[in-house]
């Protein structure tokens, strides 16, 4: 079996918001962040925006609808840190392994994200609570 190299870098950190357009001013003027762009992720039910902070980035998810996961979340546990995202080689070899090791996860196969990346969620009962992603950019 081909070796899993370990994780390359925290891709970003994805923070829950009931809205971009409320929320971006702390991040841009008080943080002073330099925001990198907004997009839609319609396959996540999302609107992202990226924020630069270092070697990694701050992902601001708003909901875009009732039955978005991130919708869910908010109701459940408010607004806050929503997961964590870790930049990958080879997710689908990298989750495969996960499987063989019994790691719970939330997609067994990859999904398209913000960014045109390969994504992935482990579950967090896997993760001591944790709500993990994996990210491959292509």
């Amino acid at each position: 079996m081909e070796k899993v190299d370990r994780p390359k870098k925290i891709e970003h950190i994805g923070i829950a918001v009931k809205s971009i357009n409320d929320s971006l001013p702390f991040y841009t003027n008080h943080l002073m962040l330099k925001l990198l762009g907004i997009e839609e992720v319609s396959s996540q039910k999302v609107r992202v925006a990226f924020l630069k902070i270092g070697d990694a980035k701050l992902e601001l998810l708003e909901p875009l609808s009732e039955d978005s996961p991130i919708s869910q979340f908010i109701k459940k546990r408010g607004e806050g840190i929503h997961h964590i995202a870790l930049a990958v080689d080879n997710i689908e070899l990298r989750l495969n392994e996960l499987k063989e090791n019994g790691v719970k996860l939330i997609h067994e196969s990859p999904v398209k994200g913000a960014a045109n990346a390969d994504v992935a969620f482990l579950h967090p009962k896997s993760a001591s609570g944790v709500l993990y992603e994996y990210c491959e950019k292509k």
